[in-house]
């Protein structure tokens, strides 16, 4: 091996980490212009909501459909296409200041929700056995690392610059992305081919847009509403037709016979389950350290130094990681998804016991920051061992895809209870203490399930071969001979 392909084997984990870094950044920095949108593209902030919103749904259609492709066409070129999507959406985003367009942009970034799985996938083609656990738990991580640093990074730039550079700044990082996979990151050998599921794709876009745009707009629309009833109906009958429609295709988009085995569909379930405690950690605390000092539990604080608070998370996600890969390694995935999912129903503990004190909040967050690292860690690794090599980017997609609408769920919980525990503060409502702590509550309750759901996955001990055959398809010798765990 030359002095070149030594440095690329070494660069394909932190090259792969920093994607999946940045498709988290990518997510989260609009977020601090969300309250001056509306008086800087002229929109009401109804339609300035679409721009989180296009990025869920979209995400949500995508990550199991580039998942797909990328077991049948290749993971590091559908990687490659995902990331590129993800930059020119940045760039139309710093080009223009019209509403329809950043949208439309945000719709495009979207696809970087599949660069994890994605890269998971790529992990377990690549990397010996010995490697592969602590790549794939610093992978799974880098989904609350980049959320945590996208943030005061957006509030500063926001702040001090003119918006637009947010966005020229995260289209010069996207075209790094792109060119750092495309010379340090090899093809996987390892496919699936096949004729691709076009109808299992378009119904599963149909019903999981109906599904996610009714539960993030129920709350505007009133979950009661003829759209949102209309939408969950429609979502019903989509995915219904969708499932039997996935059940009789030769080479469905999603193998739902897998799905419906235990390991797996206890973990997908996991997922969701994991995605919803999380979230409302990041979504509450946020709104809860910016409320005015005189509700008598705010502290006021700036966007920038909101963001702040939630940097000491990102730093734990970042180094407890191998931590996560060293336990699931010695006890098994399945204790450390159950393991974490307790240190997120304590942390909310903490965070319910004192959400006065800025360091007592800063440190219930990081609590339940230390429980996701351990939970979103090992539930890649549960996937890898449960489903053949040739089907890890879709699978792993699928569980990507639960942790979303885990995600958009809690969003929509959230918001409810907040908007039902308000206050008028200066002629303004504003949410109460309680209704904070409600929240609080719901989601531990929440993790207590996802303890549950974790320990209901029948055992998986490090020796035993996953289920399914090996797929066809070219194989070389070496680490890719060692792509299916324990076998």
């Amino acid at each position: 091996m030359d002095r070149t392909a030594a440095i690329r084997n070494r660069l394909t984990v932190p090259v792969l980490a920093f994607g999946g870094i940045l498709m988290a950044v990518m997510q989260t920095v609009v977020v601090p212009l969300l309250p001056d949108l509306p008086r800087l593209t002229g929109a009401s902030a109804g339609t300035v909501s679409w721009m989180v919103t296009a990025t869920l749904l979209s995400g949500a259609v995508l990550t199991p459909v580039l998942g797909r492709a990328g077991d049948m066409y290749g993971k590091r070129r559908v990687l490659m296409a995902a990331l590129a999507l993800m930059t020119l959406g940045s760039v139309l985003c710093a080009l223009t200041s019209d509403i329809g367009v950043l949208i439309a942009a945000r719709t495009l970034s979207g696809a970087a929700a599949a660069v994890v799985p994605l890269s998971i996938s790529i992990l377990r083609d690549e990397l010996p056995p010995e490697r592969r656990g602590s790549a794939v738990a610093m992978m799974s991580s880098t989904v609350g690392i980049g959320a945590a640093l996208g943030l005061p990074l957006a509030a500063v730039i926001v702040q001090y610059a003119d918006w637009h550079t947010m966005f020229w700044v995260t289209s010069a990082l996207g075209a790094a992305g792109v060119t750092l996979v495309w010379w340090a990151v090899r093809e996987s050998p390892v496919r699936e081919p096949g004729r691709f599921d076009v109808p299992g794709a378009l119904g599963l876009a149909v019903g999981l847009v109906c599904l996610l745009l009714g539960v993030s707009q129920g709350g505007q629309w009133g979950w009661g509403g003829p759209r949102v009833v209309g939408l969950f109906l429609a979502a019903a009958v989509v995915l219904a037709l969708w499932w039997w429609q996935q059940l009789r295709a030769e080479q469905p988009l999603v193998d739902l016979r897998l799905v419906a085995r235990p390991r797996v569909g206890l973990s997908h379930v996991a997922a969701l389950l994991a995605g919803f405690a999380f979230y409302a950690n990041t979504l509450v605390t946020a709104q809860l350290v910016q409320a005015p000092e005189a509700t008598g539990y705010g502290l006021g604080l700036s966007i920038v130094a909101t963001g702040l608070c939630l940097l000491p998370s990102g730093v734990v996600m970042l180094l407890l990681s191998p931590v996560s890969a060293r336990i699931s390694a010695a006890r098994g995935p399945r204790v450390t998804l159950a393991l974490g999912a307790a240190v997120i129903a304590a942390g909310y503990a903490v965070r319910i016991a004192d959400s006065r004190d800025l360091w007592m909040i800063i440190a219930g967050a990081t609590v339940v920051a230390t429980g996701t690292t351990l939970a979103y860690s090992a539930l890649p690794t549960l996937i890898l061992r449960a489903v053949p090599a040739g089907q890890t980017a879709s699978a792993n997609g699928v569980n990507v895809l639960m942790r979303t609408i885990g995600q958009a769920c809690s969003s929509a919980a959230v918001a409810a209870v907040l908007v039902h525990h308000t206050s008028l503060v200066g002629g303004a409502p504003v949410p109460t203490l309680h209704g904070y702590l409600l929240a609080f509550a719901m989601a531990g309750a929440v993790a207590v399930l996802a303890v549950a759901a974790a320990l209901c996955i029948p055992g998986d001990s490090g020796a035993e071969a996953p289920d399914g055959p090996e797929p066809a398809g070219d194989r070389t010798p070496g680490a890719h001979d060692r792509a299916m765990e324990g076998a």
